[in-house]
């Protein structure tokens, strides 16, 4: 995540602000060992984020908008500059902790591919108890939907899910059940910690997690970046108003190629790519002519 990013000066200067607030070197979460923690992963995740993106800003790319799926929009609302970056390390290692004590075992992500999001819900409600609780999570496209909850549970849903024609279901390499109201306590936190933080009116619009719409205040970023762990995301319905908004070029900060690959599939007239470095080359490219 932090050792292939883009060469440029922007990198370095925000990946050494993040190990000033840290107090330890942020590149030193980018291991196999540390990223068995979502700590890990969620900082490191903020930080490739924020640097990819201020290095394509020093080289004058200007954003139409930001957005970012879960953790992701944490590192939008800097790159808008409605949130410090010293204020979101603060932020996004509080709610990695919590996330990582409040259910470290048998409970996570599950993906279903090939159902709408009426016919998942209605699975999920069908199987959904206090013991074995599990809840419809990110809603990524009109097909693609993720669930949240305790193992069991979505073992469950999976399998109904399977015998009512899904393409695929799969259990996520993921540790907590997030995007749901198991962790309401962790969004109470984070509301809590950004009651006492200035965050500002964005520089360009926000796309929320929680309801898609494009937010261009202070207190609204907040809500949506407190709540969106304990609600679904609806990354579909952000993207289609991405695109509403004007943008027809979508550039996905590494690490990975998911959200790149879901606009390609589900949004129909726009480019979407990951920032590598051969892009990047071809942006400095641009910038000299």
């Amino acid at each position: 995540m932090l050792h292939e990013l883009v060469d440029d000066p922007a990198v370095q200067q925000t990946l050494d602000e993040v190990s000033d607030v840290l107090k330890s070197d942020v590149r030193l979460l980018d291991s196999p060992a540390a990223l068995n923690s979502t700590v890990s992963v969620q900082l490191a995740l903020l930080a490739s984020g924020v640097a990819t993106a201020r290095a394509l800003q020093r080289q004058g790319a200007a954003c139409c908008a930001v957005a970012g799926l879960s953790v992701g929009a944490f590192a939008a609302a800097v790159v808008a500059e409605a949130i410090t970056l010293n204020d979101a390390v603060i932020l996004v290692r509080s709610r990695a902790e919590k996330m990582e004590k409040l259910y470290p075992v048998g409970f996570g992500l599950a993906a279903i591919v090939g159902l709408n999001e009426r016919q998942v819900t209605a699975i999920v409600d069908s199987v959904h108890t206090a013991a074995n609780p599990v809840f419809v999570g990110n809603i990524n496209a009109p097909k693609q939907i993720i669930v949240a909850g305790s193992i069991e549970g979505m073992q469950k849903v999976l399998e109904q899910a399977s015998r009512r024609g899904a393409r695929k279901v799969e259990l996520l390499h993921v540790s907590v059940p997030s995007h749901c109201s198991l962790l309401s306590s962790v969004a109470d936190s984070l509301r809590l910690q950004l009651n006492s933080m200035q965050l500002k009116a964005p520089k360009c619009p926000y796309i929320a997690n929680v309801n898609a719409r494009a937010l261009r205040s202070a207190p609204a970023i907040a809500t949506d970046l407190a709540d969106n762990i304990a609600h679904g995301v609806r990354w579909h319905d952000a993207t289609i108003v991405a695109k509403e908004l004007g943008c027809n070029l979508f550039l996905e900060m590494p690490p990975g190629h998911t959200l790149t690959e879901l606009a390609r599939e589900n949004v129909p007239g726009v480019t979407a790519s990951v920032v590598t470095t051969d892009l990047f080359r071809h942006v400095l490219r641009l910038a000299a002519v």
